[in-house]
């Protein structure tokens, strides 16, 4: 292959995830997606609806992939969740730092991507911020605190840390049976889960779930299948075209966001690619704005006063820390991740939903200390 072929297909593969990122966006606004908003809507007012339709999301996304899994398709270990090792203490202090965070900045880096396209400069602050703090953590100061104590709490296992690959050796199985019967228990089981309840049938459920996994699924097919070259004819090393990481990636709005400063800064640097991620970013903000647009919603937001401020900075430095040392937000781990059953996602997952309930518990505490 050429290297002009390859340019032209990494060209691609940016257009196909900005598409994509772009239906994730505007599909976010219309039936009001959101990780947070689920569990706030279940934590505050036991209503299950939204719950339900991230559960479904999560349900067809793990159905998907296992399944692709078992037809030889997509393989987890070389996803960005793959590798040997569980970094189970990063996943549990990063996760429950974003989660915390979320509420804080009244949502995740996805949910507030979709209110700037409302015309929210609060979500602008916490974006800016959050992406700061992320750089940091990836590259700067609290990259040496992140590298010199949880991520060296890691556990190195025998085998891809993803659920399937662990049981398949444990049991002498394949694989691809033990994912395909994974993807079918858990998936299945969360699918029929969110059915069994009139409220989960609703039609907005069932759009924003299975529309999210199913686009969630698209950009796994592009990043790891149309964007995959088993021999790059430069490095002659397997390349997953356009991702950061050099690794298959799906939609992640935490490290992208920070992606986009070192884009910004470094812009005339030779070496310096324009990523998945980037355009996913930019992808669900534009997708966002057109809905609003097109419905006559966009309205100037601000923030109300110093506390409200204030609130929103921490809640943005905690999404940004917290999500890189978690590997991924509550879209990166709760479904990108998720999709894989890789088990530092299931720990960073089940932390994230801890650290949401933490904050909505805090900020009640303060809403009645306050009257």
């Amino acid at each position: 292959m050429e290297d002009i072929n390859v340019n032209m297909l990494t060209a691609q593969v940016l257009w196909a995830v900005f598409i994509l990122a772009f239906a994730f966006g505007a599909l976010g606004v219309r039936t009001q997606f959101c990780t947070m908003g689920a569990i706030a809507d279940v934590v505050n007012f036991g209503d299950q609806r939204r719950l339900r339709m991230w559960m479904l999301a999560i349900g067809v996304a793990v159905l998907g992939f296992n399944l692709l899994v078992a037809q030889g398709s997509f393989v987890a270990d070389r996803t960005l969740y793959g590798g040997d090792r569980w970094l189970w203490a990063s996943a549990l202090v990063g996760g429950a730092m974003f989660g915390f965070g979320m509420v804080l900045a009244s949502g995740c880096g996805s949910r507030n991507l979709q209110r700037l396209g409302s015309g929210s400069l609060k979500a602008l602050v916490v974006l800016v911020v959050m992406g700061l703090s992320a750089w940091m953590t990836l590259r700067g100061l609290t990259a040496v605190l992140r590298v010199n104590s949880v991520d060296a709490w890691a556990i190195t296992l025998s085998t891809p840390q993803d659920l399937p690959s662990v049981l398949a050796s444990a049991l002498g199985l394949s694989t691809g049976q033990v994912a395909l019967g994974l993807g079918v228990l858990v998936g299945g089981g969360v699918i029929a889960w969110v059915l069994s309840a009139a409220e989960g049938r609703e039609r907005q459920v069932l759009l924003g779930g299975v529309g999210v996994g199913a686009l969630l699924l698209a950009v796994w097919w592009v990043s790891l299948q149309f964007g995959h070259l088993a021999e790059h004819p430069e490095t002659l090393e397997e390349a997953f075209l356009g991702t950061a990481s050099r690794r298959g990636e799906a939609l992640n709005f935490v490290s992208p966001v920070a992606q986009g400063y070192e884009w910004l800064v470094f812009y005339t640097d030779a070496g310096r690619r324009t990523t998945t991620g980037l355009v996913a970013v930019l992808g669900v903000f534009f997708g966002s704005l057109a809905v609003h647009l097109v419905r006559r919603e966009f309205r100037w937001e601000g923030f109300r006063d110093t506390a409200d401020t204030a609130r929103h900075l921490v809640g943005a430095v905690l999404m940004g820390i917290g999500g890189v040392t978690a590997m991924g937000c509550s879209i990166g781990q709760g479904l990108s991740g998720i999709s894989t059953l890789g088990l530092t996602s299931i720990v960073a997952l089940g932390a994230i939903v801890a650290g949401c309930v933490a904050g909505l518990r805090f900020l009640s505490w303060q809403l009645e200390r306050s009257m």
